[in-house]
């Protein structure tokens, strides 16, 4: 497999305000970087152990030959309901996201078991063994708040870990070994390739792809399962720090309409109609990407401090703000009224330029 990379899905494309550096963080062999405010990697050093793949939160990393979504229905085929390292992946379980195991763990008439344990992926595997347990944590924490399904974890000691020299080979292809491999120029292209790093531009087919919103493929999966979730009478709200992948937002009274947050949104959970007169809200469609937030200058988008579960259940479209639309007296276009009079923001400036221009010009007379 190889690690791939789809710049017009990654939110540091979309704007040079975000902050996500969540794939640099999981990286346990630390060749994701960030240059030129976009992820760059070595595809040499890369020993596709899926952390990145697993951690970002619009799927703009992926590995070819892996399909998240075939893994779910294949997994609930099979009789064993045990899930290893390398051994039922060819890498590590961090490439499921906590929303993939939250659907396992419903669409799964047995109890899914996770041996986490035995993470034999290269690199500084401590890095992803504890992110796979903090992932285990937060789903089953999640699942415990609607019903009593639960991820079990088994620690088999050395039962599936690999030797030492396998390991290595696996996990880092050195020049070693790939000089053995090379039987031809395109051999010898792609092995230099791979080991210098892989930086990534943005063209305009990549601008013209971040205009749209797309929901990433493992939310589209636990859409999937929730419908066939049995519901409650009753939900719980848990602190909004213990979930990850989604939120729930309020906009205080600072926001002035500047409708970044909704145009620059990558799946669509912020919105507004044709006016621009309000910001909705769909708490199931965010990824809790952060990027609205890195984006609102006045810092008027909160987080709830609690998350509704019902919001799993009942997906509601909240109107966060609204606003009075007016013409400009001067220009005619339209405008956020806040009082006064009806002068759109551009017009007020030009005024305001106007007017020292002609005082400048009488202080020269004079």
């Amino acid at each position: 497999m190889n690690l791939l990379f789809d710049v017009a899905s990654c939110v540091r494309a979309t704007s040079k305000f975000s902050e996500c550096t969540k794939c640099v963080d999981i990286c346990p062999v630390s060749t994701i970087e960030i240059v030129d405010n976009i992820p760059a990697f070595t595809p040499a050093d890369c020993i596709t152990c899926g952390g990145c793949v697993g951690s970002c939160p619009t799927e703009a990393f992926s590995l070819s030959g892996f399909s998240s979504i075939e893994f779910f229905f294949k997994f609930l085929e099979e009789e064993s309901n045990e899930l290893v390292c390398q051994k039922d992946l060819y890498g590590c379980l961090t490439v499921l996201s906590v929303e993939h195991l939250v659907s396992m763990a419903l669409a799964s008439e047995k109890p899914v078991i996770i041996d986490v344990n035995a993470c034999a992926c290269g690199g500084d595997s401590d890095k992803l063994q504890n992110q796979l347990k903090q992932n285990i944590e937060e789903a089953n924490f999640i699942l415990s708040s609607f019903c009593d399904k639960e991820i079990l974890t088994k620690a088999l000691e050395n039962d599936f870990v690999k030797k030492e020299e396998e390991i290595q080979a696996s996990s880092r292809r050195s020049l070693f070994t790939l000089k053995g491999a090379i039987k031809s120029k395109q051999d010898l292209d792609e092995a230099v390739e791979a080991d210098q790093l892989k930086e990534f531009g943005i063209d305009l087919s990549d601008i013209a792809r971040m205009k749209n919103k797309v929901i990433p493929d493992k939310r589209k999966l636990l859409f999937s399962v929730l419908k066939r979730v049995e519901k409650r009478e009753s939900y719980e709200i848990i602190p909004t720090e213990e979930i990850s992948f989604t939120s729930q937002k309020f906009v205080d009274d600072s926001c002035t309409n500047c409708q970044i947050c909704y145009r620059i949104c990558p799946t669509g959970a912020l919105s507004s109609n044709q006016k621009f007169s309000l910001i909705n809200f769909d708490s199931m469609l965010c990824v809790k990407c952060h990027l609205c937030h890195d984006v609102c200058e006045p810092n008027a988008i909160q987080l709830q401090p609690g998350y509704e579960i019902k919001e799993f259940f009942e997906p509601t479209q909240r109107t966060l703000a609204t606003f009075d639309i007016q013409r400009c007296n001067e220009c005619g276009n339209y405008f956020t009224y806040t009082g006064g009079e009806k002068e759109c923001f551009r017009c007020k400036i030009e005024e305001e330029e106007a007017r020292e221009l002609h005082y400048l010009a009488r202080q020269r007379k004079s």
